[in-house]
C-alpha cells in the first residue's frame, strides 16, 4: 500500500472566493410555493420586440399560473436566461414591479448562449432562475429629485426603475433622464421614447455621438450633455449604467457637479455569473456582485478594490 503523499502548500490565486463572501445563511433558501433560485422556472416568450441590430427584447410569461401570479420582485433585481444545452446569461428584469402582466428582459448579442436567445419567437420556452441579487432603494429615495443617466442598453436597469417611479410619480420629486447612443440606430426601447420625451412631469433628453439625418435631439457624448444639463446635486440622487467607458466619465461628471459618493448608484449585473453565490466568479476583493449586488453605491464601489 502506497503511502499517502503530502500536500504541498500552494498561495491561493488572486482571484480566489473570499471565504466570507457568501456563507451558507446569505444564500438564496428555496420555500414551497415560491421559485427555487437553483432550478429554472420554465417560462413562455410571449412577444419578442426588436430594439437595435444586436438587442431584442422578450416578454416572459411563467408556464406555471401560480407562481407567475405570486411572483414579485424590486427594481434592480435580475434573472439568469437559460437556453437548453447552450449556457444562461444574467439579464436585468426590466419591466417594473407595478406592471406583472409579463416579465421583460432585452438582450444584446455577444455570445454562444446570448446569440442562441435571439433565436426565440412567441410561443418558444426558455428557462428563468429570478429573482435574484438587490435592488435599488427606492424607499430611501422618496421626496428627493432623481437624475437618470443611461447610454446603449445600459437603459434596461433603469428602465424598470424609472417606471416604478413615474408608477408612483407622487412619492419623488424632480424626475430627468439622460439617454444616449452612438446613433438613433443604436438606441434602445424607442417604443418607450415618444412617451417618456412627451410626459410633462419627466424631463427626457436623448443624444448621439454625432450627427444623423433627421435627429432632432441633442448631439454630445453623454458626459458632456450631462454637464450642459448641470443637475443639482442638493436632495438629488444620480443613477447611472451604460458601457464602462461611459460610467468612468459620467461619474467623474456628477463628481465635478458636486454629487458625492453616497448620492451615486450604477449596477453591475453583466459580471454576474452563476447569481447565487457559487461559483465565486463574480467577486470584488471581498464582495460577491450576486450577493451584494448588483446595484452599489459610489461610496460602496470606492471601499473595494479597484477591479472594474
Amino acid at each position: 500500500m502506497a503511502e499517502p503523499t503530502k500536500k504541498s502548500k500552494k498561495a491561493a490565486p488572486k482571484n480566489a472566493v473570499p471565504k466570507s463572501a457568501a456563507p451558507a445563511e446569505q444564500l438564496p433558501a428555496y420555500r414551497p410555493g415560491t421559485p427555487n433560485a437553483y432550478l429554472p422556472m420554465l417560462a413562455t416568450v410571449v412577444e419578442v420586440v426588436t430594439e437595435t441590430h444586436n438587442i431584442k427584447t422578450f416578454r416572459l410569461v411563467l408556464n406555471d399560473a401560480e407562481l407567475m401570479g405570486k411572483f414579485s420582485f424590486r427594481a434592480g433585481q435580475v434573472g439568469q436566461l437559460s437556453m437548453l444545452g447552450v449556457g444562461e446569461s444574467t439579464f436585468v428584469i426590466n419591466s417594473p414591479p407595478t406592471r406583472k402582466e409579463y416579465l421583460q428582459f432585452s438582450v444584446m448579442r455577444a455570445g454562444e448562449n446570448t446569440s442562441a436567445l435571439h433565436t426565440l419567437q412567441a410561443g418558444d420556452t426558455i428557462g428563468v432562475r429570478a429573482p435574484l441579487g438587490n435592488s435599488f432603494p427606492y424607499e430611501s429615495m422618496q421626496g428627493k429629485d432623481i437624475i437618470f443617466v443611461g447610454g446603449g442598453i445600459g437603459m434596461a436597469p433603469l428602465r424598470t426603475l424609472l417606471l416604478f417611479m413615474l408608477d408612483n410619480r407622487k412619492d419623488y420629486g424632480k424626475i430627468s433622464l439622460l439617454y444616449g447612443a452612438r446613433s438613433p440606430q443604436d438606441m434602445a426601447f424607442s417604443a418607450d421614447l415618444p412617451e417618456w420625451t412627451g410626459r410633462k412631469d419627466l424631463d427626457c433628453v436623448l443624444t448621439i455621438d454625432r450627427e444623423a439625418e433627421g435627429w432632432q435631439h441633442k448631439v454630445g457624448l453623454i458626459p458632456n450633455v450631462l454637464l450642459e444639463m448641470a443637475p443639482k446635486p442638493e436632495n438629488c440622487v444620480a443613477i447611472t449604467c451604460g458601457p464602462p467607458i461611459m460610467i468612468k466619465f459620467t461619474l467623474q461628471a456628477l463628481e465635478k457637479l458636486g454629487f458625492k459618493p453616497e448620492q451615486i448608484y450604477t449596477t453591475l449585473e453583466r459580471r454576474m455569473k452563476c447569481g447565487v453565490g457559487i461559483c465565486g466568479r463574480c467577486n470584488i476583493g471581498e464582495k460577491y456582485v450576486c450577493i451584494d449586488g448588483p446595484v452599489f453605491s459610489l461610496a460602496e464601489l470606492k471601499g473595494i478594490p479597484n477591479e472594474l
